[in-house]
């Protein structure tokens, strides 16, 4: 299934489930250092895009139309083409979107095009990130699949011609609702929400990776079954890197 599709199922109430949180947000913000003309690329409904923003790169219409009023203009193209010109933004910015990419290579080196100062990534570190829990003792296939998906810190770095890594810590109040923000709430994981077939849908990652491993990886039993971990389990949470 191609992005765009897999997201116009799942991704039809993103913008209620995933709102950003202000302390990553503000990690973005200072990567970003001041730039003027940004080009959000894997923009999604808007999450963490910041008042710069004057081009948005989305592929999914679900998302695009989830997006807010005055917001910057979306454009429905993908990463490996962006419909701009040479340094015609002064940043290019993708945020938790670089694992969805057909072709990482390819995405990278266009966002170094159209830049003509900075590139900045947010993304989930794959080695950190099989230290969760939820993956590493109920759902050890979640791990195998990230780990198909998500290149190393330093690859990514490297496709970026070298990059300045930021290590982003995930609060454990945090109010965004990507996989790892409950490291600190196992009771969220809990949620029926969570297994219900209708929000399923939801852009949460819990929702996406049910979706693309079907029932019988994911029975929604599980949930009720799995005892629940202590209110402080043992993870490292800072498994979000600004390159």
């Amino acid at each position: 299934m191609s992005m765009d599709a897999l997201y116009d199922t799942i991704g039809r109430s993103y913008a209620d489930t995933r709102r950003p949180d202000p302390r990553i947000a503000a990690a973005i913000e200072r990567a970003l250092d001041g730039s003027s003309a940004v080009v959000n690329v894997g923009a999604g409904a808007g999450s963490y895009e910041p008042p710069q923003t004057r081009w948005a790169i989305e592929p999914s219409q679900t998302m695009i139309d989830q997006r807010r009023p005055g917001a910057a203009p979306a454009i429905r193209s993908t990463a490996e083409r962006i419909p701009l010109a040479d340094g015609e933004a002064d940043a290019a910015l993708a945020v938790l979107t670089i694992h969805h990419w057909s072709d990482l290579e390819a995405g990278i080196a266009e966002m170094r095009r159209v830049a003509a100062g900075r590139v900045v990534i947010l993304t989930w570190d794959p080695v950190v990130g099989t230290s969760h829990w939820l993956s590493r003792d109920y759902l050890p296939e979640l791990a195998a699949w990230d780990a198909t998906r998500f290149l190393p810190i330093e690859d990514v770095a490297a496709l970026m011609g070298g990059a300045e890594t930021t290590v982003v810590p995930i609060p454990h109040d945090c109010t965004d609702g990507f996989m790892g923000a409950f490291w600190r709430r196992p009771e969220a994981y809990l949620d029926p929400v969570l297994t219900d077939d209708e929000c399923l849908r939801n852009v949460s990652a819990q929702g996406m990776k049910y979706f693309q491993f079907g029932p019988s990886v994911w029975p929604p039993s599980c949930w009720r079954h799995a005892s629940c971990p202590s209110s402080s389990p043992t993870f490292t949470p800072g498994i979000f890197s600004v390159l």
